[in-house]
């Protein structure tokens, strides 16, 4: 997309995101306090998830979600995900609804519903100047990477996806991403890596070898 069709199209797509984010609160809301009362048992307080992670242009903002993983200790890290995740941990996350406080996100402007997933602030430096532009965009809810196999794809297959994205966004690129988001959850599809309970740490160790 051109940067004077961006320009004419990013005032609509954040329309857009406020619409469908605050209609979606309001409708989830029944079902948030549900999901808080069973996360509030199962993983104890507090029932929210908060992370600090990159933005548009790297900039911090703190993600919230359902938590699905129980605390271990300062420990805790990608590595022992698995001992971490709890079984209704393990169904919030395939079934996508741990996902439902994001649109908060999405209100506040944080994010948009499209776009590359917010990954950890430790990667920021460990990007290629090619990856590091999956910053130019506001991150997403869903992704290109996410329809095109979640977490089944390795690194360098998601930032090439992100990186597709920022060149291609538009209204119908949204559109069919929105739609194919909600077959792949249905579907549960590439919800961990292979032989990890999330996905492996990016540690650009590729890069370097390059």
């Amino acid at each position: 997309m051109s940067r004077s069709r961006r320009a004419l199209y990013l005032p609509a797509k954040r329309a857009l995101d406020v619409l469908v984010a605050g209609v979606g609160l309001l409708v989830s809301a029944p079902v948030m306090a549900v999901l808080a009362v069973a996360v509030r048992r199962d993983v104890g307080s507090p029932v929210l998830f908060r992370q600090l992670r990159p933005g548009r242009h790297g900039e911090p903002f703190e993600l919230v979600k359902f938590r699905t993983m129980r605390t271990l200790g300062s420990s805790d890290s990608v590595a022992n995900d698995a001992e971490r995740l709890t079984p209704f941990g393990r169904w919030l996350r395939s079934t996508s609804l741990d996902e439902l406080p994001t649109l908060w996100n999405v209100l506040r402007g944080d994010m948009s519903l499209v776009g590359p997933r917010p990954l950890l602030m430790e990667y920021l430096d460990r990007y290629t100047p090619v990856q590091a532009r999956r910053h130019d965009v506001r991150p997403g809810v869903t992704g290109l990477a996410q329809v095109r196999g979640r977490n089944l794809l390795s690194w360098e297959e998601k930032f090439a996806a992100d990186v597709e994205y920022v060149d291609r966004m538009g209204p119908v690129l949204d559109a069919r991403i929105l739609a194919a988001t909600l077959a792949t959850v249905l579907r549960r599809q590439g919800i961990s890596a292979p032989d990890a309970a999330t996905m492996h740490l990016f540690t650009g160790e590729r890069r370097d070898a390059a």
